[in-house]
């Protein structure tokens, strides 16, 4: 191991135990992820409950599970079933968008004021 590779390595541990100073940065990176987390979640949470119900939908009309569990009509609700789940995963973007831009509306000012006070600096 050469000089600069310790004296690299060294550094690197040795950031891990001092304590770190907070700067105006990490202010403005903590409102960014105020702002898009909730969008995000959302996102994350309604897509995957409209995959699942489109799974559903798909599962019902494909397999023998409608006439296990007595449904006279397996394929109709099915379809309907899975249009229901594919309505959520077209609307889930849009959705995304609404909240991540009233977000940003909400937090803009602040945002602007720190970044503008970081690019003075």
């Amino acid at each position: 191991m050469n000089t600069n590779d310790r004296e690299f390595l060294v550094q690197k541990i040795r950031t891990q135990y001092t304590e770190k100073e907070y700067t105006p940065l990490d202010e403005l990176k903590k409102l960014d992820a105020r702002v898009k987390r909730p969008a995000n979640v959302f996102a994350y949470i309604f897509g995957s409950v409209a995959a699942i119900v489109m799974g559903s939908g798909m599962s019902l009309t494909m397999t023998e599970l409608g006439s296990t569990l007595g449904i006279s009509h397996p394929m109709l609700y099915g379809v309907l079933i899975g249009l229901a789940g594919i309505f959520m995963a077209i609307v889930n973007y849009p959705m995304y968008k609404g909240i991540l831009n009233s977000r940003r509306k909400k937090y803009a000012k602040e945002i602007i004021a720190i970044s503008d006070k970081i690019m003075k600096a």
